[in-house]
């Protein structure tokens, strides 16, 4: 018998980091250069049918870049069981805003074990660099270690750049949480991410990370 399950996802960061076109070329594989700036929050829908016995359906919620600054964040963030923090990696007062969109989502929205919700950060517009990101590799795997990030990925929606492998690394995070509360009266149980990056993007796969802890 087929499970099913409904996640909600937020898709947070600053205004213009490409939030819109990561989640049209995730949902509709389609990309623009001349999307509007999103107004409030709009939503897209991803069908997954994750194995043969679990159909998952993501509920993705743009939310608009200058909503941090508003009263409306916390009716927004509201039940979301994962994130992914999107950042310019062409403009770096973007990535400095990072934090503050972590410590906003932290302090609005919890699991059910009062823990943080899982969040994958994006590092976006890598097809604008020469060398990508890959060079600060040092620094943002310790930038989320020490953080709380689950992960992070070089991302591009305009190549379709680890935008699969970003979303299945975070629906795997949902997904062992699910599993571990459920085992919770077991102590001596305890599941970790099979993250399996097997995908298009694995030449830039070495450019990010998906912890398994």
């Amino acid at each position: 018998m087929q499970q099913e399950h409904l996640f909600k996802v937020l898709v947070i960061g600053d205004l213009g980091v490409g939030k819109t076109s990561i989640i049209k070329r995730y949902v509709h594989q389609i990309f623009s250069q001349h999307y509007r700036a999103t107004i409030g929050v709009d939503f897209a829908l991803k069908v997954l049918n994750w194995d043969s016995q679990t159909v998952i359906r993501l509920q993705l919620w743009d939310i608009a870049g200058q909503e941090r600054y508003g009263n409306m964040t916390r009716v927004y963030y509201r039940e979301a069981v994962g994130a992914l923090i999107v950042f310019d990696v062409t403009r770096a007062s973007t990535f400095d805003a990072v934090l503050k969109w972590k410590d906003d989502l932290d302090s609005k929205v919890t699991l059910s074990n009062s823990k943080p919700v899982p969040v994958v950060l994006l590092a976006n517009k890598s097809d604008q660099l020469r060398e990508g990101v890959c060079p600060q590799i040092p620094k943002l795997d310790t930038f989320c270690k020490e953080n709380g990030f689950v992960g992070w990925f070089e991302t591009s929606a305009k190549e379709n750049t680890n935008i699969e492998a970003a979303a299945r690394c975070l629906v795997q995070h949902i997904l062992t949480h699910e599993e571990n509360t459920v085992s919770d009266s077991d102590p001596d149980t305890v599941t970790l991410p099979s993250y399996n990056n097997n995908t298009k993007d694995r030449d830039r796969a070495r450019c990010s990370t998906c912890s398994k802890y």
